[in-house]
């Protein structure tokens, strides 16, 4: 069966992945000067934009990765100073994982490069593509995240 929908899907998919890739790439590039990864960024992002804290399960939930990575990557973080574990009041034993001050400060300097890389990036792109674009992965993200 090869219909125009399943054709078109399929290069939809096979260019998220391209993307992905891409973007690990370009995080890595931005990441690198602040001796982070992106995988750090990725992590580092989650937790300052959830405000109050997020558990392993919860970070992992959002990026889309295993349980198990991200609690690896957690320990790492914390051994290194820039997240720690706090009591969650919901939850006895998943712990809330939070940004140090040294987390606070890498999140602003990510910032301080990733917001002009995000300008930059979509200058010629008009906002109502972006927000097309975005609706098409949300939808397809609650597609599949059962």
């Amino acid at each position: 069966m090869h219909s125009p929908k399943r054709m078109l899907f399929l290069d939809l998919v096979l260019s998220v992945f391209r993307l992905n890739g891409l973007l690990i790439a370009e995080g890595d590039t931005m990441t690198d000067q602040l001796g982070l990864t992106s995988a750090r960024w990725k992590v580092i992002g989650v937790i300052a934009l959830s405000n109050a804290g997020l558990t392993v399960p919860g970070i992992a939930r959002v990026l889309g990765q295993s349980r198990q990575a991200v609690q690896r990557l957690t320990d790492v973080m914390m051994a290194d100073g820039l997240v720690q574990y706090q009591a969650n009041p919901k939850h006895k034993r998943s712990v809330l994982v939070i940004l140090t001050d040294a987390g606070k400060d890498a999140y602003h300097a990510l910032r301080d490069v990733q917001d002009p890389w995000a300008l930059r990036n979509t200058d010629d792109i008009p906002i109502e593509e972006l927000e097309t674009a975005l609706r098409l992965v949300r939808r397809l993200i609650q597609k599949f995240d059962k």
